[in-house]
């Protein structure tokens, strides 16, 4: 059968371009034994995605040029060589930015339909961002009853959920910056932010100041560069940053400066922690009980930016990068 993919054709320099970027048709194998075919449904694009460019070396080997792209998908198989998966099942996968997928059943991992919420929560909400926000705020940064939380990115798919989580777990205030007032609006009249901010209207350190008067106890970093040294600035004594993602740096040309407060933390005790989702694996059931509970309660906000079909795939990713989703970026296959 015939399917599309998209591939990298070039790497980008700065910003990338949809020029860097093919949409390829291709004859797709029958699959063989111990094989399944998936037509997907869902795919996700993520900030990581861009890292996986550049031909350096990083915790994932980086996308090989004019071949399919990989990334988090969700699809029904509708056709099995495998005892483990049958036709019909809903599969979670890493097999994105293509139609269909011939693999072996181990790269698939089966997952219920939950009633009433689409297959591609588990590319969001009950996904990577949802345990990426999980483990980030609860494990590294080690929240507890009574702390400030700081939120950078929080309009995004992981930010917006480490804001509600902070707040169902206890945090006294939490703090979000996002890029809009109605991404503002949308983080404390939707999703219960304390305070929030758009980091465009001013220094980030004054507006988080203003904000956390009394400073904050935890920094949920999904920006870098100003963000986390306003952070550095507005840390309570024994402070604790997840350091997830630096967004505001992807697409520099030339080396940017770190956050020229680094001192501060030597007398405020302060912790920065990097971390990688797929270290934590291990909580996936945690994370899905806990989180699903409150999704089925409706104690639980979640949205979704959509575009439709692989041949906007490209679009949705370049929109991504700029800012321009509420919760999480899917493209409907």
């Amino acid at each position: 059968m015939k399917t599309r993919e998209v591939h990298l054709v070039s790497r980008p320099h700065g910003w990338p371009e949809p020029t860097d970027f093919a949409l390829v048709e291709r004859e797709l194998p029958a699959p063989g034994e111990g094989e399944v075919l998936v037509r997907n449904a869902f795919m996700s694009v993520d900030p990581y995605m861009r890292g996986r460019m550049n031909d350096v070396k990083s915790y994932v080997p980086p996308f090989g040029l004019n071949e399919a792209m990989t990334g988090g998908a969700i699809g029904e198989v509708v056709e099995s060589r495998s005892p483990d998966l049958k036709q019909g099942d809903l599969v979670l996968h890493d097999l994105g930015w293509r139609e269909h997928a011939v693999a072996p059943a181990k790269r698939f991992r089966a997952v219920r339909p939950v009633e009433g919420v689409s297959p591609s929560a588990y590319l969001g909400v009950l996904g990577m961002p949802g345990l990426t926000a999980y483990v980030g705020l609860l494990d590294v940064a080690g929240l507890k009853e009574g702390d400030t939380v700081f939120v950078s990115g929080a309009a995004g798919a992981v930010g917006s959920l480490v804001g509600q989580i902070a707040r169902l777990r206890g945090a006294a205030r939490v703090i979000g910056s996002a890029g809009s007032e109605e991404k503002v609006a949308y983080l404390t009249d939707r999703l219960g932010f304390d305070a929030a901010f758009d980091y465009k209207s001013g220094p980030v350190r004054k507006l988080l100041a203003e904000a956390a008067p009394d400073g904050i106890d935890v920094y949920f970093d999904n920006v870098g560069g100003d963000h986390l040294e306003a952070a550095i600035e507005a840390f309570n004594d024994h402070g604790r940053a997840a350091i997830c993602g630096a967004i505001s740096m992807y697409n520099a040309t030339a080396p940017q400066p770190a956050p020229r407060n680094l001192p501060l933390i030597i007398g405020k005790r302060v912790t920065l922690q990097g971390f990688i989702v797929s270290d934590h694996s291990a909580r996936f059931g945690d994370f899905v009980r806990e989180v699903g509970g409150w999704l089925a309660e409706g104690r639980i906000e979640f949205d979704e930016t959509v575009f439709e079909g692989v041949d906007h795939a490209v679009e949705a990713f370049l929109a991504m990068l700029r800012g321009r989703n509420t919760g999480k970026m899917i493209v409907r296959l």
